[in-house]
């Protein structure tokens, strides 16, 4: 939706404030933004102590032991790799097809399913292994939202062998299984998409 905001349903110098409102907090280094985060979702952060103050909630809720707050968090650290791609297939739709197709009748829904979504397929290919990519091996959003309250995700678990445990040969051999699945599973993903290479060189 952002991405077919700024790239059809906006004028051009809408559009650029629109893309400052999304650039300007990734100029924060990833770790302050990560950290930001614990003073909204903390037991005496902001969520909390708002939905308290409104009467909603008598105890704090305990974000940092669901999976769901490291999900937000996440999608919040990776989501411009999401747009971009999606926004530079966007921008090069003829406008004169949606516009055909609602003076023909067609719905809102009906215009995305058929015009709008065909026409970003490569764009929403390279956003997904892109986040994908990340995601899997997110290591400081699980750390430092969960401290140590959930499961370990599996990046950790590789830094705990290397760095921890001392455990290094145990460490390489889940790191090289892990990046065997991870490319496995985007090649899987590519030829479902019927993705190419170049579409992710040129769309990146």
């Amino acid at each position: 939706p952002m991405a077919y905001k700024v790239a059809l349903a906006t004028p051009p110098k809408r559009a650029v404030w629109l893309f400052l409102g999304l650039i300007i907090p990734y100029a924060i280094v990833e770790l302050m933004r990560v950290y930001a985060w614990t003073t909204i979702i903390d037991n005496q952060g902001l969520l909390n102590g708002l939905m308290q103050w409104l009467g909603m909630i008598d105890d704090p809720i305990q974000f940092k032991r669901s999976p769901a707050t490291i999900f937000l968090v996440i999608v919040y650290t990776y989501v411009l790799f999401m747009v971009f791609p999606i926004y530079n297939v966007m921008s090069t739709l003829d406008k004169n097809q949606i516009e055909a197709a609602r003076d023909l009748g067609a719905s809102a829904v009906r215009v995305h399913r058929r015009i709008v979504i065909p026409h970003a397929k490569p764009g929403i290919a390279v956003g997904t292994i892109a986040t994908f990519m990340l995601a899997a091996g997110a290591f400081s959003v699980p750390r430092i939202i969960s401290r140590g309250l959930q499961s370990e995700w599996f990046a950790q678990t590789i830094y705990n062998k290397f760095f921890e445990s001392e455990n290094s040969n145990v460490g390489a051999a889940y790191s090289f299984a892990y990046t065997l699945i991870c490319f496995a599973l985007v090649a899987l993903f590519m030829w479902v998409m019927r993705t190419r290479l170049k579409d992710f060189a040129r769309l990146s």
